[in-house]
């Protein structure tokens, strides 16, 4: 007869699977929720409900993503990456260059951070492409998850296992693994993956992200006009708008001033003029863009601001009793009262003639700045406009400090690989030090900690900690693996890669193989089966964790990055766990039996 303490943990295990299927109550309070019962009851107590707090798994990932998120601020990787996905222009085959990249990379190197460093990448392609970053995140993690299984080293859970292995005496002769010897199997289904994210898995990701992600895009539909000047010996000279307008992403001509002339009907199809001032209209996100990656234009309203070391955009709107109203653009003098220069404006979808320097400012324009550090202290007091929102941040470092953040992220990286430093004592380690030399700041690392993703790690940790405890797991692992043994070799190779996936989706994968290898072991020695062949499949049972958010690290942190829903990974997962374990399974039994 089951325990009260058992009972309990199947009770809110249905309770969390109904609340994060149908997106009840959101995962971290959901898992706080059902962790919350178990403390009541006695099953876990409060110091054990909060050990993840201080766990090792929890600090690497949000140490991880504050580096990635120093990454992003300077704008180091942008050149790298522009130049691997240079020449990509569909959603399909940036998502193909994306994985082939990141699987090859995750299986010699931890696939955390990397999947950290690539996120605000790839978050800033899907936004500049117009694309939904749900459409792009979940194959990022796939992808590091199918080539961290493809090697011993690829993923920490191989090497447990290898150890082990080392360490049973059941079987004397079965000798630890090799580095490939995960190969057949992982590199099958590297490519295997990779075509299925681009058929099956493409229809099934959701084009849409959560309804607060899709009012954050909302922000960016406020159109400005921007002057962009062509300098001498541009490539874009003696070249129409519509040939080049692939380096305008996001952006529309609406005039061409040349001298004293200013063309406005079929201005895309004029050829292009050394000395031609551009007036481009689009969001104030485009813009930036532009301003960051344009070295064929010259923008004259911003001249050497952009030369600071750091510099934002910023958007305000005039007030109704502003002394700036009715004074032309050029005859207010941002750059000595607020350390700022206007780049652009907006007003209420009105078509905007002729230069924006010689606009006269009304109430409600909303004008984009650029803005030095000292614009937040002069503009403490002003009530002549207000600041609707911080657009983006220029950060230019000396070479130095890049190299300081290159060289010690790909230290940091090979020695946690190599076991010579645990890569939770790198990564503070290199925070400290990017801290110290200013490439960084205390207060920018607290503003950039991902709070909610802290605390679903922590509930889930301990709800995965409880069905241990409790022996839950060890109890369901044993229902199913009896249940399969009727159906011969097979059905209970089955049943031995679909309990360890499922442990290992809702515990993690870790915990699944530390559970299950016992057990694979004795099946093994009771049914005949070569014990490398048990152990292989429940070790890619356990690594195959493509169906919840929260059975592997690299799921929990694009889960909310792409905006998704707990079903989503589910309904995109399983077919792709069901090819894997049917894979696995023939590749093992030809290879071994």
């Amino acid at each position: 007869m089951l325990g009260l303490d058992v009972i309990l943990i199947l009770v809110t295990l249905v309770f969390i699977l109904i609340s994060l299927w149908f997106d009840l109550l959101g995962p971290g309070f959901t898992f706080l929720i059902a962790v919350t019962i178990l403390v009541l009851f006695g099953v876990i107590t409060p110091s054990e409900m909060l050990s993840g707090v201080a766990n090792e798994h929890v600090a690497v990932v949000l140490s991880l993503l504050l580096l990635g998120s120093i990454f992003e601020e300077t704008h180091m990787l942008n050149a790298i990456f522009d130049w691997a996905f240079r020449g990509v222009k569909t959603t399909r085959g940036f998502l193909l260059r994306l994985m082939v990249i990141i699987s090859p990379l995750s299986a010699f190197l931890n696939n955390t951070p990397i999947v950290a460093i690539m996120i605000p990448y790839v978050k800033e392609w899907s936004r500049k492409h117009k694309v939904s970053p749900s459409k792009l995140m979940i194959p990022l993690s796939y992808a590091a998850i199918l080539g961290g299984a493809s090697t011993l080293i690829g993923t920490g859970t191989n090497m447990i296992v290898n150890g082990m292995i080392a360490d049973q005496t059941i079987f004397p002769n079965f000798e630890p693994l090799n580095i490939f010897d995960f190969t057949p199997v992982g590199g099958v289904m590297v490519v295997i993956g990779i075509i299925y994210m681009l058929t099956i898995g493409y229809y099934l990701l959701p084009s849409k992200s959560r309804k607060k992600d899709i009012q954050k895009q909302a922000n960016y539909v406020r159109d400005y006009f921007i002057e962009a000047q062509i300098v001498e010996g541009s490539p874009l000279v003696g070249k129409r708008f519509k040939e080049v307008s692939e380096k305008f992403s996001g952006l529309y001509l609406s005039q061409i001033i040349r001298e004293d002339q200013i063309f406005t009907i079929s201005v895309e199809h004029i050829k292009l003029q050394e000395n031609d001032i551009l007036l481009l209209e689009g969001s104030s996100q485009a813009i930036s863009d532009l301003l960051s990656e344009s070295n064929d234009l010259r923008f004259p309203s911003v001249g050497m601001f952009m030369l600071k070391n750091q510099v934002n955009v910023v958007e305000i709107v005039v007030s109704n009793n502003s002394w700036l109203i009715n004074r032309r653009v050029k005859d207010i003098n941002f750059r000595a009262l607020y350390d700022a220069t206007a780049i652009a404006i907006h007003r209420n979808g009105e078509k905007i003639k002729g230069k924006i320097s010689e606009i006269k400012i009304k109430p409600g324009d909303a004008i984009l700045l650029l803005v030095g550090d000292k614009f937040w202290a002069l503009t403490k007091d002003v009530r002549d406009f207000y600041v609707i929102s911080k657009v983006k941040e220029f950060t230019k470092l000396p070479l130095y400090k890049y190299l300081i953040l290159g060289i010690g992220t790909l230290v940091v990286i090979v020695l946690g690989a190599l076991k010579i430093v645990s890569l939770f004592v790198g990564v503070v380690s290199l925070l400290i030090i990017l801290t110290l030399f200013k490439i960084t700041t205390p207060k920018r690392l607290g503003e950039q900690m991902d709070y909610d993703l802290a605390f679903l790690l922590v509930m889930a940790l301990a709800y995965g900690y409880a069905m241990m405890k409790t022996g839950a797991a060890t109890l369901l692992a044993d229902f199913i693996i009896d249940m399969f043994r009727p159906l011969g070799v097979y059905g209970l190779l089955a049943g031995i890669f679909i309990i360890t996936n499922l442990i290992g989706s809702f515990i993690t994968n870790k915990a699944a193989v530390a559970i299950l290898f016992p057990i694979v072991l004795t099946i093994a020695k009771e049914s005949g089966i070569p014990p490398v062949v048990t152990v292989l499949t429940m070790t890619y049972g356990a690594t195959a964790s493509f169906m919840t958010p929260i059975g592997y690290q690299t799921n929990t942190m694009v889960y909310g990055a792409g905006g998704y829903k707990f079903r989503d990974f589910i309904r995109i997962g399983l077919p792709l766990t069901v090819i894997y374990g049917f894979v696995a399974i023939l590749i093992l039994s030809y290879l071994y039996m």
